[in-house]
Protein backbone atom coordinates (compact mmCIF):
# COMPACT_ATOMS: atom_id res chain seq x y z
CA UNK A 1 0.00 0.00 0.00
CA UNK A 2 1.32 3.57 -0.87
CA UNK A 3 1.00 7.06 1.24
CA UNK A 4 -2.32 8.67 1.37
CA UNK A 5 -3.96 10.98 3.41
CA UNK A 6 -6.30 10.97 6.22
CA UNK A 7 -8.46 12.94 8.73
CA UNK A 8 -7.42 12.21 12.26
CA UNK A 9 -9.82 13.24 14.94
CA UNK A 10 -8.48 14.70 17.85
CA UNK A 11 -10.02 14.87 21.50
CA UNK A 12 -11.44 18.17 22.35
CA UNK A 13 -9.12 21.44 21.95
CA UNK A 14 -6.22 18.95 21.67
CA UNK A 15 -5.35 19.71 17.92
CA UNK A 16 -2.36 21.37 19.33
CA UNK A 17 -0.88 18.96 21.32
CA UNK A 18 -1.74 16.18 19.08
CA UNK A 19 -0.17 18.14 16.03
CA UNK A 20 3.26 18.34 18.19
CA UNK A 21 2.84 14.49 19.28
CA UNK A 22 2.45 13.25 15.54
CA UNK A 23 5.65 15.66 15.03
CA UNK A 24 7.76 14.09 17.62
CA UNK A 25 6.74 10.81 15.86
CA UNK A 26 7.99 12.25 12.45
CA UNK A 27 5.16 11.69 10.53
CA UNK A 28 3.46 13.73 8.00
CA UNK A 29 0.79 15.93 8.91
CA UNK A 30 -1.21 19.10 8.00
CA UNK A 31 -2.77 21.04 10.93
CA UNK A 32 -4.71 24.08 8.70
CA UNK A 33 -4.81 27.13 10.56
CA UNK A 34 -5.92 30.73 10.09
CA UNK A 35 -4.79 33.81 11.82
CA UNK A 36 -7.57 36.04 13.54
CA UNK A 37 -7.80 39.10 15.16
CA UNK A 38 -9.27 38.58 18.42
CA UNK A 39 -10.82 41.39 20.65
CA UNK A 40 -9.06 40.34 23.63
CA UNK A 41 -5.31 40.62 22.79
CA UNK A 42 -4.92 37.27 25.25
CA UNK A 43 -7.03 35.15 22.98
CA UNK A 44 -5.36 32.99 20.69
CA UNK A 45 -4.45 34.78 17.25
CA UNK A 46 -4.69 31.76 14.95
CA UNK A 47 -7.86 29.19 15.26
CA UNK A 48 -7.83 25.24 13.45
CA UNK A 49 -10.12 25.61 9.65
CA UNK A 50 -11.49 22.33 11.34
CA UNK A 51 -12.04 22.19 14.81
CA UNK A 52 -11.34 19.05 16.16
CA UNK A 53 -9.25 17.35 12.80
CA UNK A 54 -5.65 17.12 11.63
CA UNK A 55 -4.91 15.53 8.26
CA UNK A 56 -2.03 12.38 8.69
CA UNK A 57 -0.03 11.10 5.40
CA UNK A 58 0.72 7.68 6.06
CA UNK A 59 0.83 4.06 4.53
CA UNK A 60 -0.99 2.26 7.20
CA UNK A 61 1.05 -1.39 6.56
CA UNK A 62 3.85 0.42 8.06
CA UNK A 63 1.89 2.72 10.79
CA UNK A 64 -1.29 0.48 11.84
CA UNK A 65 -4.75 2.74 12.57
CA UNK A 66 -4.15 1.52 16.40
CA UNK A 67 -1.05 2.96 16.46
CA UNK A 68 -2.35 6.85 15.39
CA UNK A 69 -5.91 6.03 17.45
CA UNK A 70 -3.59 6.03 20.74
CA UNK A 71 -1.45 9.15 20.19
CA UNK A 72 -2.13 11.32 23.21
CA UNK A 73 -4.51 13.43 22.21
CA UNK A 74 -6.16 11.58 19.33
CA UNK A 75 -9.64 10.03 19.29
CA UNK A 76 -9.78 7.98 16.11
CA UNK A 77 -8.78 7.90 12.26
CA UNK A 78 -12.31 9.20 10.57
CA UNK A 79 -13.77 5.58 9.16
CA UNK A 80 -16.73 4.76 7.09
CA UNK A 81 -17.63 0.47 7.55
CA UNK A 82 -14.54 0.53 9.75
CA UNK A 83 -12.01 1.55 6.53
CA UNK A 84 -10.22 4.45 7.39
CA UNK A 85 -11.14 6.89 4.60
CA UNK A 86 -8.92 8.52 1.94
CA UNK A 87 -8.24 11.94 0.96
CA UNK A 88 -7.45 12.46 -2.49
CA UNK A 89 -3.91 14.67 -2.62
CA UNK A 90 -6.24 16.91 -4.88
CA UNK A 91 -8.47 18.15 -1.67
CA UNK A 92 -5.39 18.96 0.38
CA UNK A 93 -3.53 20.88 -2.18
CA UNK A 94 -6.48 22.81 -2.22
CA UNK A 95 -7.14 23.04 1.13
CA UNK A 96 -3.29 24.41 1.43
CA UNK A 97 -4.21 26.87 -1.49
CA UNK A 98 -6.92 28.50 0.12
CA UNK A 99 -5.21 28.60 3.76
CA UNK A 100 -2.32 30.44 2.21
CA UNK A 101 -4.52 32.65 0.29
CA UNK A 102 -6.74 33.61 3.15
CA UNK A 103 -3.58 34.21 5.65
CA UNK A 104 -2.21 36.33 2.99
CA UNK A 105 -5.33 38.48 2.69
CA UNK A 106 -5.51 38.81 6.91
CA UNK A 107 -2.12 39.58 6.33
CA UNK A 108 -2.58 42.48 4.06
CA UNK A 109 -6.04 43.49 5.56
CA UNK A 110 -3.84 43.99 8.96
CA UNK A 111 -0.93 45.71 7.33
CA UNK A 112 -3.77 48.44 5.73
CA UNK A 113 -5.61 50.59 6.83
CA UNK A 114 -5.76 52.41 10.33
CA UNK A 115 -8.75 54.01 12.57
CA UNK A 116 -9.62 57.50 11.11
CA UNK A 117 -8.45 57.33 7.73
CA UNK A 118 -10.69 57.72 4.67
CA UNK A 119 -11.51 55.83 2.40
CA UNK A 120 -14.00 54.86 -0.36
CA UNK A 121 -16.49 51.99 -0.30
CA UNK A 122 -16.54 50.19 -3.99
CA UNK A 123 -19.96 48.41 -4.52
CA UNK A 124 -22.98 47.12 -2.75
CA UNK A 125 -25.48 50.07 -1.70
CA UNK A 126 -22.90 52.15 -0.27
CA UNK A 127 -21.23 52.55 -3.81
CA UNK A 128 -18.78 55.81 -4.21
CA UNK A 129 -19.65 56.87 -0.47
CA UNK A 130 -16.52 58.05 1.22
CA UNK A 131 -16.30 57.07 4.84
CA UNK A 132 -14.28 56.82 7.77
CA UNK A 133 -12.16 53.57 8.57
CA UNK A 134 -13.07 52.55 11.99
CA UNK A 135 -11.97 49.15 12.70
CA UNK A 136 -11.48 45.60 11.43
CA UNK A 137 -14.17 43.38 13.04
CA UNK A 138 -12.29 40.09 14.52
CA UNK A 139 -12.72 36.89 13.40
CA UNK A 140 -14.50 38.01 10.13
CA UNK A 141 -13.78 39.43 7.07
CA UNK A 142 -15.69 42.55 7.65
CA UNK A 143 -14.84 46.20 8.39
CA UNK A 144 -16.57 49.04 9.94
CA UNK A 145 -16.85 52.23 8.63
CA UNK A 146 -18.50 55.63 9.84
CA UNK A 147 -20.54 57.20 6.89
CA UNK A 148 -21.96 60.63 5.97
CA UNK A 149 -25.50 60.19 5.51
CA UNK A 150 -27.69 63.18 6.95
CA UNK A 151 -25.78 66.23 7.19
CA UNK A 152 -22.42 66.10 10.31
CA UNK A 153 -24.28 62.86 11.66
CA UNK A 154 -21.70 59.72 10.98
CA UNK A 155 -23.74 56.55 11.32
CA UNK A 156 -21.66 53.29 11.53
CA UNK A 157 -21.82 50.32 9.16
CA UNK A 158 -20.34 46.93 8.54
CA UNK A 159 -19.23 45.91 4.92
CA UNK A 160 -17.15 43.22 3.27
CA UNK A 161 -13.60 44.50 4.10
CA UNK A 162 -12.83 43.88 -0.14
CA UNK A 163 -15.44 46.83 -0.61
CA UNK A 164 -13.24 49.45 1.26
CA UNK A 165 -10.80 50.89 -1.05
CA UNK A 166 -7.89 53.74 0.69
CA UNK A 167 -8.84 57.05 -0.37
CA UNK A 168 -5.76 58.47 -2.17
CA UNK A 169 -4.73 61.71 -0.39
CA UNK A 170 -3.66 64.69 -2.91
CA UNK A 171 -0.29 66.42 -1.47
Amino acid sequence: MSQSWYALHSKPNKEEFLYSQLMHRNLDVYYPRLSVTPVNPRSRKVKPLFPGYLFIHVDLDKVPVSTLAYVPGAHSVVSFDYQPATIPDEVIDGIKKNVSLINQQQQKAKQGLKHGDPVIIQGGPFDGYQAIFDTSLPGSERVRVLISLMRDRQVRIQVPDEMVKPKKQKR
